[in-house]
């Protein structure tokens, strides 16, 4: 390397962004591939799991990295888009080692991994230098946290099913739930399972959000029933819906049936619609108000974080009740109008009520040519009665567009053609 930078830590590299040396974006880091030596001697950092577009992972070797700072990586632009596969003799550091349980020499106490330090050598290569462990602790005692020296640590060897996932979950905590999706994809199946366990239910839900049919099917089904209907109550009930849709009859009743009813009902009234229609694309939980609400009332709610971002653009105006099936619908009043507006102004007074909006049987390709032609991200779905039933965003038809599998198709379509190729201002990855 270039650059002979002190102790780094493996953890604190997680998404970090790494840059050719144009400062060009390559991708962001993912792991640290390491190769443990037959003598005992510190493991050898063999490179780096970055991701790229399209959250596909390739491999970069340690020679091909200059830098390592505390904000970003500089590799030497030189890259092979191949998706990365670990070797025979390879130990990913976030994946396999965090949360490892080990014991510290001369001590006759356990101690589990949290981070692990690495430094270059006078071999211009690195070397995993440092375990940073925590020891002890209990119900009114506080662990005890250390950082030694390799040749400290052993116990590298012990059985699989001690290791736990806390370390792991927090150091990916920050990650996109699209990001971490992909995480789990890569994971070992025992891993992943570990993962998983750990996750708390509404961690989980957004993640399962992000999987493809087959992958949430095969999370979902390796669920305790209980816990599956937790997590089903803390998704979105559209996204819900479409789980259950793909479950056989009897296991999407028994779900429902455990679910809290409050959560149950909205999910079962989405799934009653043909999936290929407005209905069956739609939420049922958009912001609506009624219209005596103030503008600064409408920007309070469309402040939520929950909201996705095509949601938060529009909060929709009916008669009470405004839970779904509402009383009538009135109108829709766009961010940017209540942007515009005094904050005591009544959201009724501003609100649009052009275009008509969609029917709740409208098929998939009039829901697309809707927000096509009014240059919409989200519209209003209504019932012959005019009630208000919920809306359609963009990100739903997409989904639908795209086909089933479309996150899978896209890692298998960029496997199919590996190639090493400079990552600067004319060649991209």
């Amino acid at each position: 390397m270039t650059t002979r930078p002190g102790l780094v830590f493996a953890a604190r590299l997680a998404g970090l962004d790494a840059f050719d040396p144009l400062g060009d974006r390559v991708g962001k880091v993912r792991d640290v591939v390491v190769r443990f030596q037959p003598d005992r001697s510190p493991p050898r950092v063999v490179g780096f799991v970055l991701e790229v577009a399209l959250r596909r992972r390739i491999f970069v070797p340690v020679t091909r990295v200059t830098s390592i700072g505390p904000r970003q990586l500089i590799t030497t632009g030189l890259i092979n888009v191949r998706r990365f596969e670990r070797r025979p003799g390879e130990t990913l550091v976030l994946e396999n080692m965090l949360d490892q349980q080990v014991r510290i020499v001369g001590v006759d106490q356990p101690a589990v991994v949290f981070d692990v330090g690495m430094e270059p050598t006078r071999h211009r290569d690195w070397r995993v230098a440092k375990v940073a462990v925590h020891r002890g602790g209990g119900r009114f005692r506080r662990a005890d946290t250390q950082i030694l020296d390799w040749d400290q640590v052993s116990g590298w060897a012990i059985s699989e099913r001690e290791q736990g996932a806390a370390n792991l979950l927090n150091t990916l905590s920050t990650m996109r739930a699209a990001d971490l999706a992909e995480v789990l994809r890569n994971l070992p199946e025992k891993r992943r399972t570990e993962v998983i366990a750990a996750m708390d239910d509404e961690r989980l839900a957004d993640v399962l959000e992000e999987l493809d049919e087959v992958d949430q099917i095969t999370v979902i089904g390796r669920l305790e029933a209980e816990r599956a209907a937790d997590v089903l109550e803390a998704m979105s009930p559209d996204d819900a819906a479409d789980l259950l849709s793909d479950l056989p009859d009897d296991t999407a009743d028994r779900l429902l049936s455990l679910m809290e009813p409050d959560e149950a009902e909205p999910v079962r009234q989405l799934m009653s619609y043909d999936d290929e229609s407005a209905g069956g694309l739609m939420t049922n939980e958009p912001v609506i108000l009624p219209p005596n609400a103030t503008v600064a009332e409408a920007l309070a709610h469309l402040r939520n974080p929950d909201l996705t971002p095509a949601l938060a653009t529009m909060a929709f105006v009916s008669r009470y009740p405004t839970e779904t099936p509402t009383g009538r619908y009135l109108g829709v009043a766009h961010i940017q109008r209540l942007l515009r507006e005094p904050p005591s102004s009544l959201i009724s007074t501003i609100a649009d009520r052009d275009p008509e909006p969609l029917d709740v049987e409208a098929t998939l390709a009039e829901v697309t040519r809707y927000l096509a032609t009014y240059n919409l991200v989200a519209a209003p779905v209504v019932d012959d009665a005019g009630h208000l039933l919920g809306a359609v965003s963009v990100d739903d038809v997409l989904d639908h567009l795209l086909g089933q599998q479309w996150r899978r198709a896209d890692r298998d379509r960029h496997d199919r053609d590996p190639q090493e190729t400079q990552h600067g201002p004319h060649a991209r990855t």
